[in-house]
């Protein structure tokens, strides 16, 4: 019986998760997301070193685009087996892969129309990755399993999905399969949460693995504490209010957006910042906050008992769900200090490009980054503080205030990855490190052979590894 384990993306680079496990007969993969890195978004439309009609299952470890953005594609390609996940995670996937169609089209009528304007001749045909309708039959191919329910792959191999505590519905997933009679177990990290973050649980630890795949993204560094973030937004925000700009937050639509709001129900509760006019500029973010209200059990005890009380805890006066393309450029009319939270988070696509456009100019203003911004992004290049910046093929100077705050990441840093990590009692035969830059990657590698002595090797892309 032969088994092996191929990475066909996050191979020391953070996104395209998309891992092929292979036993015996049975083909799995785990994830199926979008590279967007500037340099690896070709990767995208290149065909699958696979035959995506072979696999009999697609486990998705949670609803980030990075994660599941290819899954259309994958389906147009000719897979036709069950897309098995949480039903939080499957309820926020549909949304965000509607929106990906959505934006694809928006974004080449644009991109058609200023090479137009520019006389220019596009390298690439103008038409998306896929379509609605491609959606539709992905969304139709959607299985959803409970946490900590085993799903049975076949009768030699069975997955189970444990609380990630990276956004809301995240898994962890552990596949059991038996190889010459001797079990076996492999886990599969996905993104790891951290503890004690609002609303969402603690991440689950295991205590036997033969194999772990786990993530790197911030596996050289530290975050700021979780403690520190509420001082941190009241500093910004008002800093910001004094100097009568508006404060730009490129928010992910899932767990990041709804974790601001938390912060900043307390902040204005308790007096801490003034009434400030705060508008959520994402439809997905909209729908997206609906399915939190629908999945109760899947909070932590602490919002639970806020929610008990009939306190909301992502909701106060003057808060503007803004839906709809004319509510998002009425922001623009607005007088005085607003906070606009609008995706995408790395500033890839969607309203926030327009935002940046009306603000990063603005020294009064400020744009905001809460989450990590991966090399080759327009957030990335923000964050590093250029004189100026491209946005809709224009070069704009960068006057506006450009702060950071690191402890609302919702990725385990590198001690966190280590904690998380060290439930295991066994030492596994091997741990793949993946999902990170080549420098995180190596940096954590060098970290875990140093405190657990344990085998760790920094996968490669397309590189297909033996389970022994």
């Amino acid at each position: 019986m032969t088994s092996e384990l191929t990475f066909y993306g996050a191979a020391k680079n953070v996104t395209g998760s998309c891992s092929l496990l292979s036993i015996d007969k049975t083909t799995v993969v785990i994830d199926c997301g979008m590279f967007q890195e500037r340099k690896l978004q070709y990767r995208n439309w290149i065909d699958f070193n696979f035959n995506p009609s072979s696999i009999d299952v697609v486990l998705l470890t949670h609803a980030h685009l990075d994660h599941c953005g290819r899954l259309p594609k994958l389906v147009k390609d000719g897979f036709r087996g069950k897309i098995v996940s949480t039903g939080p995670t499957l309820e926020i996937a549909k949304i965000l892969l509607y929106d990906s169609a959505y934006l694809q089209l928006e974004d080449i009528k644009r991109k058609k129309k200023r090479h137009q304007k520019q006389q220019k001749v596009s390298p690439h045909p103008y038409e998306p990755l896929y379509t609605e309708e491609d959606v539709d039959k992905t969304v139709a191919l959607f299985h959803p399993v409970g946490f900590e329910k085993p799903f049975s792959i076949n009768s030699n191999v069975n997955a189970t999905f444990f609380e990630a505590g990276h956004i809301f519905g995240s898994a962890m997933i552990q596949i059991d399969y038996k190889k010459n009679d001797i079990s076996k177990r492999i886990i599969f990290s996905g993104d790891v949460g951290r503890w004690d973050l609002p609303i969402i649980r603690d991440p689950h630890q295991f205590d036997r693995a033969d194999f772990v795949v786990v993530e790197s993204t911030y596996g050289d560094r530290l975050h700021g504490t979780t403690a520190s973030i509420p001082g941190e937004l009241e500093r910004v925000i008002n800093d910001t209010f004094k100097r009568g700009g508006n404060i730009i937050i490129p928010g992910f639509a899932v767990e990041r957006t709804q974790e601001i709001l938390y912060h900043l129900t307390s902040l204005m509760k308790e007096k801490r910042i003034p009434p400030i006019h705060t508008f959520v500029d994402s439809p997905m973010a909209v729908s997206v906050t609906e399915i939190f209200k629908n999945h109760r059990e899947l909070f932590d005890d602490e919002t639970r008992v806020l929610i008990e009380s009939g306190s909301s805890p992502y909701d106060f006066p003057g808060l503007t769900m803004s839906r709809t393309s004319e509510q998002s450029r009425a922001i623009n009319n607005i007088r005085g200090v607003c906070i606009v939270i609008a995706g995408s988070g790395m500033c890839t696509g969607g309203r926030i490009k327009h935002h940046l456009v009306n603000n990063i100019r603005r020294k009064e203003s400020t744009i905001l980054f809460v989450g990590y911004q991966a090399v080759g992004t327009l957030g990335r290049q923000i964050l590093e503080k250029p004189d100026e910046i491209r946005i809709f093929g224009e070069f704009i100077p960068v006057k506006a205030k450009i702060e950071k705050i690191s402890g609302f990441s919702g990725h385990a840093d590198r001690d966190e990855l280590v904690r998380w990590l060290g439930s295991i009692k066994n030492p596994p035969e091997k741990i793949f490190i993946n999902h990170g830059d080549e420098t995180s990657a190596e940096s954590f590698r060098k970290t875990l052979e140093n405190r657990f002595s344990w085998k760790c090797e920094v996968v490669e892309y397309e590189k297909k590894y033996n389970l022994s």
